[in-house]
């Protein structure tokens, strides 16, 4: 690990990348190093040297992750948001920023949750109950306001709901050809939708 942080920012990067997109779409066990050192146009060898196995790649790329959303929101993160929608929404709006500077990341994510593979699947379960996972989920969603919404409207439920709305708009920025602005705009339609009727009247 020395010797790979010692190379510059931009060749790490580029087997960072390589390494997030393969695990991303391939998963733990079918991605081999061979094609992430493909894809990052190095030799297998070299991997290897810097990483010496490729579960120790993957851990490195699960704590490098954990980092980069922590940093950014400990930047970015407004406590004084505390109504439900608003906060969802900046945290939506942190989440993209992050995706726009390291695009490969999300689907290096998605596929680390769902990951099985007996060789890792402790070591991430380890790894995201930490403190720093446990301390990122609690700032996200500590202090936020739940007794606007109507008696009979459980907040949990609205969180999975916007979770599943949320995933479905990242997948579309994951893409190419769309216009982020207009996304945006179509998003905060649907937190001023579901205020209107989720919230008590006097909270609308």
């Amino acid at each position: 690990m020395e010797k790979f942080l010692r190379l510059s920012v931009e060749k790490q990067n580029i087997i960072i990348n390589a390494a997030l997109i393969c695990f991303g779409t391939n998963g733990y066990k079918k991605a081999s190093i061979g094609d992430i050192a493909n894809t990052a146009g190095v030799s297998k060898a070299l991997i290897f040297h810097y990483f010496g196995t490729k579960k120790a790649l993957y851990l490195y790329l699960i704590e490098l992750c954990l980092d980069i959303f922590v940093d950014t929101i400990n930047e970015k993160f407004d406590s004084s948001v505390t109504d439900f929608f608003d906060r969802i929404k900046l945290v939506t709006d942190i989440e993209i920023s992050i995706m726009e500077k390291h695009p490969s990341m999300p689907s290096f994510l998605k596929s680390m949750y769902f990951e099985n593979d007996e060789e890792v699947k402790d070591d991430i379960k380890v790894m995201l109950a930490n403190d720093k996972g446990e301390n990122l989920r609690n700032k996200l969603y500590e202090g936020i306001d739940t007794f606007k919404f109507k008696d009979d409207i459980e907040p949990k439920m609205v969180i999975r709901i916007l979770g599943l709305l949320t995933d479905g708009y990242l997948s579309k920025i994951r893409g190419t050809g769309f216009d982020l602005d207009a996304l945006l705009k179509e998003f905060d339609e649907y937190m001023n939708l579901f205020k209107r009727n989720f919230y008590k009247k006097k909270y609308r």
